[in-house]
């Protein structure tokens, strides 16, 4: 019978709370950048927010069940911040859309933890993440925007130039995912310089 593999990655260990601060609060501003960039530059790269990146290596790096709550959570509340300020209602046909896929992040991320886990694999699970994203969310927007035909040919319209009078969508997928990769980048840069430097100090100790 083989023996049960320790989960102890699951819980922080004692000299980790430098770490899990710099990480929860990389997540959060990693989520409501979006918030203070409709306020600052609203036209400067439109869908520069690390959204996808910020939810997975939260649920990689915040131990626990908090790595599961703490980025759906930050999700939601940034999606209401960014009605209000954009005067509308909260959306619940488009949340629909976009909840399972924060949900998939988190799920990747999850499913990602690990002491050991390099940058490639982040880097993967982010790429795979915001693509699912682009695509759920433009069929959404296919299904429920009369301006396009309910054709295959709307939906390809959906995911590549979109509609008359706005920018191409693909523009918005790869603004979104260049962020969500330098985000990732630096956020797995940032913890594991914390991790090494916490490690050093214990074999000073």
């Amino acid at each position: 019978m083989r023996p049960i593999q320790s989960l102890t990655f699951l819980t922080p260990p004692k000299n980790s709370s430098p770490a899990l601060t710099m990480a929860i609060l990389m997540m959060v501003l990693g989520i409501f950048f979006r918030v203070i960039r409709a306020d600052l530059s609203p036209e400067t790269l439109p869908n520069f927010s690390p959204l996808m990146a910020a939810a997975l290596c939260g649920a990689v790096f915040i131990p626990g069940w908090l790595g599961l709550a703490l980025p759906v959570s930050a999700l939601l509340i940034s999606d209401a911040l960014l009605n209000l300020h954009d005067g509308l209602a909260t959306n619940f046909p488009q949340l629909l859309w976009t909840l399972p896929c924060y949900l998939v992040a988190v799920a990747i991320g999850w499913s990602l933890r690990s002491p050991k886990i390099g940058l490639w694999p982040i880097l993967c699970g982010t790429f795979a993440s915001s693509l699912i994203f682009y695509v759920v969310t433009n069929t959404g927007s296919w299904l429920g925007l009369p301006a396009y035909e309910q054709t295959p040919v709307g939906w390809i319209q959906a995911l590549t130039i979109g509609l008359p009078g706005f920018p191409p969508t693909w523009t918005f997928f790869l603004n979104s995912l260049m962020s969500d990769l330098l985000f990732a980048a630096l956020f797995v840069l940032v913890e594991r310089a914390l991790a090494a430097k916490g490690s050093r100090e214990n074999v000073a100790a």
